[in-house]
């Protein structure tokens, strides 16, 4: 049996929606997996990147608070996320694929 995203304090619906759509359906998976690289499929599926999300699923993973990330581990954290965004996310296309997934011309694929 698995447990749901939602499951993890501090991940949410909208977090258990993200996962789904990067092919990411329980907790455990999510655990086995890892910040980096789930936030990277994320991406890579269509989720934003915004520096709170990606940092909030780092510190929900080691079961940490949101707001427990503060001063150099947070400046750490900040480096990560750019070069995850800066190899996981195009902004183009994912634009592209919402658009063709919206209207029925694409299935989505997981990352």
């Amino acid at each position: 049996m698995s447990t749901p995203v939602s499951s993890i304090r501090y991940l949410g619906p909208a977090y258990q929606e993200a996962c789904a759509r990067a092919g990411i359906h329980s907790a455990e998976e999510l655990h086995q997996i890892g910040a980096d690289a789930a936030y990277a499929r994320m991406l890579q599926t269509g989720s934003k990147p915004h520096f709170i999300g990606y940092y909030v699923l780092v510190m929900a993973l080691q079961g940490r608070p949101w707001n427990d990330c503060k001063g150099d581990e947070k400046k750490a954290l900040r480096k990560t996320f750019d070069a995850i965004k800066a190899r996981s996310f195009d902004r183009d296309r994912s634009a592209l694929d919402r658009i063709l997934d919206e209207i029925g011309v694409i299935e989505r694929r997981p990352g």
